[in-house]
């Protein structure tokens, strides 16, 4: 049987949200089988859960937000996608994650520290059956035409793969790779994705602050890039860091729905807007997917059974 997972053990870490620049701290517990991953804000007067689900996402400028019933005057907690990609990269399930402010810590700006945070707490199987969404027929969002328009699409597929391409028209991303694919079965996402930062332009710094994001960013957290080039000493962790990033943003955003997917997400310029708009017409449409287990571990895709080597 391939089972849900947890983490064997309490850990924590302590940083900044990129955007408020906020001290935070976070507390990361086992949960039981069937909890998911839930959030919970220890810092309000009584403390409030927010279990993580497509309809819980408030707001999607600039990070993936959440509150309870996706009601964005109720409590929050945003810029949750890299420590959810970490948990999708982990094959994590149920997790209590304890936050003293409304931003997950930006940490080095990838999802490497959470995933380094994650296999030193351990990962164990649990006794249930871990619950997938496969897709049973394509599902596409669209916005905008022409040089605007961007898009993703799931469709059916025994395992799970990613392929995004994006396009920003400067010459320090074009002179990287602008498309990328990668596959959970045969990929590793430690090795391959989590260590892909987030990126920002100095050009949109201004723009950002008077609209109180991008508060606790600097060049230890996000790859600066000017007019023409990338600003951080020692450059680059991968030729296609930026369209990486982008797939692990997508990963964490996708993890969203509460089970992983069984299916091929293809994007173009798509962002943490259009993957929740993705999300919800998935899960809008009960002939698009349905909920299996794997009681024969063979009968999954490849990849799927064994536990992340740890560290």
């Amino acid at each position: 049987m391939i089972r849900q997972r947890t983490l064997k053990s309490i850990t924590r870490a302590v940083g900044v949200g990129v955007h408020s620049g906020q001290k935070v701290e976070l507390t990361l517990r086992p949960a039981p089988p069937d909890t998911g991953i839930v959030f919970r804000r220890t810092d309000l007067p009584v403390p409030v859960d927010i279990p993580v689900s497509a309809t819980a996402v408030s707001d999607t400028r600039m990070a993936s937000t959440i509150s309870p019933g996706g009601d964005p005057g109720a409590p929050k907690v945003q810029t949750i996608e890299h420590l959810m990609s970490a948990c999708a990269g982990l094959g994590l399930d149920n997790l209590v994650i304890e936050i003293t402010a409304e931003e997950v810590p930006i940490l080095d700006g990838s999802a490497a520290s959470f995933v380094f945070l994650l296999q030193s707490a351990g990962v164990e199987q649990q006794d249930a059956p871990r619950r997938f969404l496969r897709v049973l027929k394509p599902v596409e969002v669209r916005e905008g035409e022409g040089a605007g328009l961007k898009w993703a699409r799931l469709e059916p597929f025994h395992g799970y793969k990613l392929s995004f391409e994006i396009e920003f028209n400067h010459p320090a991303v074009d002179a990287t790779g602008r498309r990328v694919e990668f596959d959970f079965s045969g990929g590793q996402y430690k090795r391959d994705i989590a260590r892909a930062r987030t990126f920002g332009f100095t050009k949109d710094v201004e723009m950002m602050r008077t609209r109180g994001l991008g508060l606790g960013g600097n060049m230890d957290n996000v790859i600066v890039i000017d007019d023409t080039r990338v600003l951080n000493e020692g450059g680059l962790r991968y030729d296609d860091e930026f369209v990486k990033h982008k797939i692990l943003d997508a990963i964490g955003d996708l993890h969203i729905a509460g089970k992983p997917l069984l299916a091929s997400y293809v994007a173009y310029k798509s962002g943490h807007a259009l993957n929740n708009k993705l999300l919800r017409a998935l899960l809008a449409d009960p002939s698009a997917f349905e909920v299996v287990t794997f009681e024969i571990e063979s009968d999954a895709p490849a990849g799927f059974a064994e536990l992340a080597p740890a560290w």
